[in-house]
């Protein structure tokens, strides 16, 4: 389901795929958070298998204020959202190839959360870049001239003060729609317009506080926005023209929750959290206008506290980590069977590595994954069979490097609390 900044186009996952590398070839974008479609999925291709003794090829390291804020690229430009001693937020522009900074985008917004920094990515268009920041400043700035066409506070347009973790949200866009979660009593989701920053609906309030996301998914036909939240019910569908609640599910709940709902094949979604939440299975029928959800499983066994969940070849690849488990990388069936997980006390060998809460990406039938807790990176030949590990090389270093990763031309994107590095993964 492609769905940045225009109608969605509704196919199967492996379908769409192929359509984007034929459009994107070996050079795609990565203009949003989680990718061309937020699934995390590059279309990428031309990617090593192996890497030399030191790791792929560094192309240049930059500092950063602690936090968050993944990568945005788009036209060879690398997009992250800064923090500067809790007084000021800097948007950053950066040459893909050489790292030189081209400009930057600083404002005022003083404040302090738990886990400091910035949060996530900016969403950039051709001419645009929409971005919030972790106080809950929701910028809207001109690429031409890199001045704000409009900018607004998420939070105290409704009389909120910052949440404990800040303001992580990532703006999604659905034709003149921008959406966001501002995390308040009244309403859980509002849609501004893109030109103008004036609100064009709000939600109903859908449960308790998350720190999860909205999305748009095409479901049993139907274009509309998925958000997860505390509380039950937990899991909504609502209509893109109003806000209105279409459908709910009330089978799982995370009192955390983080993750945002994974589309798959047959208008199901796969629902994972940390905080012993576990994961979930559920489909969206529609008969004429109205809508019903089936579960067709819930699970203790497998449950990601921060990172998104990875589709492939009808299975899924999760680092189900949390603050309560460690069982590495986990290979799911659609079913609910796990397959296999890293960290498996029943075989010694096959005890390691868990990757932490890191976040992974695929590409050219490779999965990148990150080790959040050492900084070292991995490449994984997705299978169903057993683990398959490429390579492994040390690339960043310090604790929390949780922030999604980047791909666009050949140039993974990754950051820690203190820097960004950019390394070659093409095959030489």
């Amino acid at each position: 389901m492609i769905y940045f900044g225009k109608r969605l186009i509704t196919i199967a996952p492996a379908v769409m795929l192929a359509a984007l590398l034929c459009a994107g070839g070996a050079g795609a974008d990565w203009p949003q958070m989680g990718g061309p479609d937020r699934t995390n999925i590059s279309p990428e291709t031309g990617l090593a298998r192996s890497w030399p003794e030191n790791g792929p090829p560094e192309l240049w390291r930059v500092s950063l204020g602690e936090g968050f804020g993944s990568p945005s690229i788009r036209d060879g430009k690398v997009y992250i959202l800064d923090r500067i001693d809790d007084e000021m937020d800097n948007l950053r522009c950066f040459d893909l190839e050489t790292g030189e900074e081209l400009w930057n985008f600083p404002y005022e917004s003083p404040g302090s959360v738990s886990y400091d920094g910035s949060r996530t990515a900016p969403t950039v268009t051709e001419d645009r870049i929409y971005f919030v920041g972790v106080m809950g400043d929701f910028y809207c700035l001109d690429l031409e001239t890199r001045l704000a066409r409009w900018n607004r506070h998420i939070r105290r347009d409704f009389d909120e003060d910052t949440p404990r973790w800040g303001v992580p949200q990532a703006p999604v866009l659905y034709d003149d729609l921008v959406i966001v979660a501002p995390q308040v009593r009244d309403t859980t989701v509002v849609a501004y317009h893109k030109d103008t920053g004036e609100p064009v609906w709000q939600s109903p309030r859908l449960g308790r506080l998350s720190y999860s996301m909205p999305v748009v998914h095409t479901l049993a036909g139907v274009d509309q926005v998925v958000m997860i939240t505390a509380g039950t019910p937990s899991v909504f569908g609502l209509s893109l023209e109003d806000g209105t609640v279409l459908w709910s599910y009330d089978g799982w709940e995370s009192k955390i929750p983080i993750p945002y709902a994974t589309a798959l094949p047959d208008d199901r979604l796969f629902i994972t959290g940390g905080y012993r939440a576990g994961s979930a299975m559920i489909q969206v029928h529609r008969e004429e206008d109205a809508f019903t959800v089936t579960e067709l499983f819930t699970t203790d066994a497998c449950g990601s506290q921060i990172q998104q969940p990875l589709f492939f070849e009808n299975h899924l690849y999760v680092n189900s980590n949390s603050n309560e488990r460690e069982d590495g990388l986990m290979c799911l069936t659609l079913d609910g069977e796990v397959k296999w997980k890293t960290r498996d006390a029943r075989v010694r060998w096959f005890s390691s590595p868990t990757f932490e809460r890191g976040p992974l990406l695929l590409a050219d039938d490779l999965i990148f994954n990150l080790d959040g807790r050492s900084g070292d990176l991995y490449l994984i030949e997705p299978s169903p069979e057993e683990y398959k590990e490429l390579a492994e090389a040390s690339v960043l270093s310090g604790r929390q490097n949780w922030a999604p990763m980047a791909l666009s031309r050949g140039r993974l994107v990754l950051r820690s609390q203190r820097e960004m590095v950019c390394l070659d993964v093409t095959t030489p």
